[in-house]
């Protein structure tokens, strides 16, 4: 089995995903699975009849592989769709989708998504200069949780304590970016400075962990500090992050979920999770599942191990009359 990632480092980005990358090229050399890493600048796309000399790489045509692993999540740029878009035309299986990836990508459109299936979220509301304070207070009150439209590791997400703490940070982004698309987000208290994320791969929660920053920070992601330590898969917690995402389309996924007093609410959805954190704290081999999930949805089966289906030789007769005489 052949793979791409498709990858390129994200300035904005608190920690790199240099272990995930390492992780899933060293896992693929052991499951036999020929994995190669390429930048989205590596690419040229020509709209042709003629697939095979659509696509190039370093200019140079080369064989499709049978899947494709986007990583750049909410960083994934419209020429990086573009070629992900193209290959799925060219009938290459991308983990994830095209779609999916654009979708999380907006905070916005994937809340309203779930809202629409009626999956506790957070009230959110989409911001309008100049902003109508008053109106924040009464649709979503304060402490509120502003957010950019589209972000990841916790970057582009801020508490506002207070009124006055929110109308100033509202004042300061119109003045230099009066364009910006920003959402506002109920802060849900029960789950300051800590949260869950669960890992989800074909339709399976397959591991859970607990971040907390033990106060230290309201955001509770691992890149930015925040210590991960197992946490029970309990059906309400594996429905919501396996509805999130069957809903999103998500075939693996990273769901963050807050806490709710007894109960939780879905904070969003990641399309390109980072699983260093998961790793250190959980028993599991993250790149493997993601492969073994791939080789099933494809039908590819690494011929080198025992197909599931293969019976043991019988025994020499020798070797029978030795087992009888031993028993």
């Amino acid at each position: 089995m052949r793979g791409w990632i498709i990858y390129k480092e994200n300035a904005s980005l608190l920690r790199q995903e240099s272990y995930e990358i390492h992780r899933l090229v060293e896992v693929a050399k052991e499951e036999n699975i020929e994995l190669e890493v390429f930048s989205p600048d590596q690419f040229d796309l020509t709209v042709t009849r003629e697939d095979e000399k659509s696509i190039l790489i370093d200019g140079k045509k080369q064989a499709l592989p049978d899947f494709v692993m986007p990583r750049m999540g909410a960083g994934t740029t419209y020429f990086a769709l573009a070629i992900i878009r193209h290959l799925e035309r060219l009938g290459v299986y991308c983990v994830n989708s095209s779609h999916s990836i654009e979708t999380v990508k907006d905070k916005l459109f994937a809340q309203q998504i779930l809202a629409e299936k009626n999956l506790p979220t957070p009230d959110t509301m989409l911001v309008k200069f100049p902003v109508n304070v008053a109106l924040v207070e009464r649709q979503i009150g304060f402490p509120v949780v502003v957010k950019t439209l589209s972000g990841s590791q916790g970057s582009g997400v801020f508490l506002s304590k207070s009124k006055g703490e929110f109308d100033d940070l509202m004042q300061l982004i119109e003045a230099t970016n009066p364009k910006a698309n920003i959402i506002l987000q109920q802060f849900v208290k029960a789950s300051h400075g800590r949260d869950l994320r669960v890992f989800t791969i074909g339709g399976r929660a397959i591991a859970c962990m607990e971040r907390n920053s033990n106060g230290e920070n309201f955001k509770a992601n691992v890149s930015a500090g925040a210590k991960g330590k197992p946490h029970p898969i309990t059906p309400e917690i594996e429905w919501l992050a396996t509805q999130t995402a069957n809903v999103l389309g998500l075939d693996v996924a990273g769901i963050d979920l807050l806490f709710d007093q007894e109960h939780f609410k879905i904070c969003e959805a990641n399309s390109s999770p980072g699983f260093e954190g998961l790793e250190n704290a959980v028993d599991i081999n993250v790149p493997k599942e993601i492969f073994h999930f791939i080789r099933i949805r494809l039908g590819i089966f690494d011929r080198t191990q025992p197909k599931l289906n293969d019976k043991p030789k019988a025994a020499k007769p020798s070797e029978a009359k030795r087992a009888i005489q031993s028993n």
